[in-house]
């Protein structure tokens, strides 16, 4: 971009980071429809600027600069009649300029949605987002009332259950802060700080580089709450440093995805989809922190039960400590990003600031950064800093505006009540048939990158269904829904973060995405766990939770046994094993006492008999680093 238009996308930003404080801590009286356009002029038009029209334009062109323009206008157009559009009404509009605006707004977002998720999930976002125009013609429990497009299209975008509802409310009003601080954090080296503190903390370790990997992923993953950017980030150093210790391309590349999915799940950050599931639940946003406590460090524990048991199987030692940080100069460098952290916890989960505390974490890491010599220069470098919140911001409205559209269409229609009564039904006492489906579309929506859009559609319609079916409880089903959309990432055939992985590894993507399923075996069931017991997710006794936590260790460390073929104390398994101890591992994890316990009866029996008439074999040799 020329220097003007870099200076000008520099100016937004700062415009926009003043423009949320100010609404965020009501310094002056904004009504939220100006504030959500003011915003969207800010951001949303350098979506265009930094996601290319197509695949070879290098450099922007007038097909990104004419978008940028157009949305730029027609947003702070918006911002000036936002007024008339609360106290007046606009669905169905009812001047021609009105009906002009919406299809403009309409248009240009969903080129924004084609940019940032590419063809596929342009046409899913469309159908749905269109579906109250042919919705009359549709069968059974899809059938809809007639509405034309003028209507439809003005509803999605002028409407408050649509573009200006649940997300852009979330996004304007609780993301927004969360941005600012990773944005903040990455410009000041926080990124870089966690990898040194993972390699000083575990490369010494058996497989020392690939549970630094893990651990890595997990503390920046926790903090930026975004799949496919923890990947990027963490994965062009650990990737390389896995493989150099003897890890395959393919296992290198696997465990990355695996780590940076996790990073979406891991509390105090955990992605969109948490924030807009507090909003949609109306939770506190400190009670989904909590609840995924348990869950994400399951995860994480599998994956390095899974890494160190490749580890001894394959003889590979960690790093020496002589070419590893120390961790004491390590935590001396970077201890102002732990105080932030600590605080982001203490802010949400104590003081219950919700949507302020990242702020607050913000202004403390410039304060602390100020007072830091090591740190104190990255400061300076504030259009670094501007350039990664206008990057993150427009990048998040561009992917997140969209999928408004699909609620806009499932909520003109009414199909979502008619869909949901429709699995109650279906369902009857069983509820495994409903659970099959919301897994399916899981799943097959998240494979596309379309999580958000899975979780807003499953939340109309599934999550009532098993409240009615079976009920459970409510946080345990949208928790269990958000996870099942984030699994999607590992998940074969079109698992991206396992893709985006195997790019950095050069290994291929099929085998790397069949290994990620492997590796993070644990997330498939984790969920599933917390849905029939939901003190594993802090909702039940804590007597409970405690019993229950310590049975899924147990069932976490034969599962991952089980996968690599060796287990702690008792060496190399045989193959004949490798299948009932999984088993086993799954019914200990289950929260059913008479399967738990038939679980423990059975993986006692098979470690009994591994070790009595398990492969012989003698102690793996060490290699030296680098062999």
């Amino acid at each position: 971009m020329p220097l003007l238009v870099r200076l000008l996308v520099l100016a937004l930003s700062a415009g926009g980071v003043v423009l949320a404080v100010v609404y965020i801590f009501t310094l002056v009286p904004l009504l939220d429809f100006t504030y959500y356009f003011l915003l969207m002029f800010c951001y949303l038009p350098v979506a265009f600027l930094l996601l290319p029209a197509w695949s070879g334009e290098s450099r922007v062109t007038w097909a990104s600069y004419a978008p940028a323009i157009a949305i730029a206008a027609l947003t702070l157009l918006m911002a000036y009649h936002s007024r008339s559009l609360v106290f007046g009404t606009w669905v169905p509009a009812r001047e021609w300029w009105q009906i002009a605006i919406a299809v403009g707004i309409f248009v240009l977002v969903l080129d924004a949605a084609r940019r940032s998720g590419g063809y596929v999930f342009l046409f899913i976002v469309t159908a749905l987002a269109l579906y109250p125009v042919y919705a009359y013609y549709m069968p059974g429990i899809f059938w809809g009332p007639p509405a034309t497009w003028q209507r439809t299209v003005a509803f999605d975008v002028f409407s408050g259950d649509a573009m200006l509802g649940v997300v852009t409310r979330v996004v304007g009003e609780t993301i927004i802060g969360f941005l600012f601080l990773a944005a903040l954090m990455v410009a000041t080296g926080a990124a870089d700080f966690f990898l040194k503190l993972a390699l000083a903390m575990m490369g010494t370790a058996r497989g020392g580089p690939a549970k630094v990997s893990v651990l890595a992923s997990g503390f920046f993953g926790s903090l930026s709450g975004s799949i496919f950017g923890n990947v990027v980030s963490t994965g062009s150093v650990t990737i390389p440093s896995m493989k150099r210790a003897g890890f395959p391309g393919h296992y290198a590349g696997a465990l990355e995805a695996c780590a940076s999915t996790g990073g979406m799940l891991m509390p105090p950050v955990m992605g969109a989809v948490a924030f807009i599931m507090a909003d949609f639940t109306n939770t506190e946003y400190r009670v989904i922190v909590l609840a995924a406590i348990i869950p994400s460090l399951l995860y994480y524990f599998g994956l390095y039960c899974h890494v160190d048991g490749f580890a001894a199987r394959k003889g590979l030692q960690g790093i020496p400590r002589e070419n590893l940080p120390k961790v004491h100069e390590t935590l001396k460098e970077g201890w102002p990003f732990l105080v932030v952290l600590g605080f982001l916890v203490w802010g949400l989960v104590v003081m219950r600031w919700e949507r302020l505390t990242p702020f607050y974490a913000s202004a403390l890491l410039i304060v602390l950064t100020a007072l830091s010599p090591r740190l104190r220069g990255r400061l300076t470098k504030v259009s670094e800093i501007l350039f990664q919140i206008t990057k993150l911001l427009s990048q998040t409205w561009a992917l997140l505006l969209p999928t408004s559209f699909i609620l806009g269409g499932l909520m003109a229609t009414g199909v979502a009540p008619v869909i949901a009564s429709s699995l109650v039904r279906m369902g009857g006492d069983a509820i495994l048939p409903v659970l099959a489906v919301g897994i399916g579309v899981c799943i097959i929506f998240g494979m596309l990158g379309m999580i958000v859009a899975a979780y807003l559609m499953l939340a109309l319609t599934l999550a009532p269904a098993l409240e009615q079916i079976a009920g459970l409880n409510t946080l345990a089903i949208h928790l269990f829904i958000a996870y099942y959309a984030s699994l999607a990432a590992i998940t074969p055939p079109v698992a991206l973060a396992a893709f985006l992985a195997s790019r950095i590894s050069e290994s291929d993507p099929i085998k790397t995405s069949m290994h990620a399923a492997r590796l993070g075996v644990v997330l498939y069931f984790v969920p599933i766990f917390f849905l029939f017991e939901p003190a594993l997710i802090l909702q039940g006794s804590w007597y409970l939770t405690v019993i229950w936590t310590a049975l899924n260790v147990l069932a976490v460390i034969l599962i991952a046994a089980a996968s690599e073929g060796i287990l702690y104390k008792v060496g190399r398994l045989g193959h004949w094993a490798r299948l009932p101890l999984f088993a086993a591992g799954l019914l200990i994890g289950f929260p059913e006492w008479i399967s738990t316990l038939v679980g423990l009866i059975a993986a006692a029996a098979i470690i009994a008999l591994s070790m009595k008439f398990g492969p012989k074999t003698s102690p793996i040799p060490q290699p030296a680093v680098g062999e």
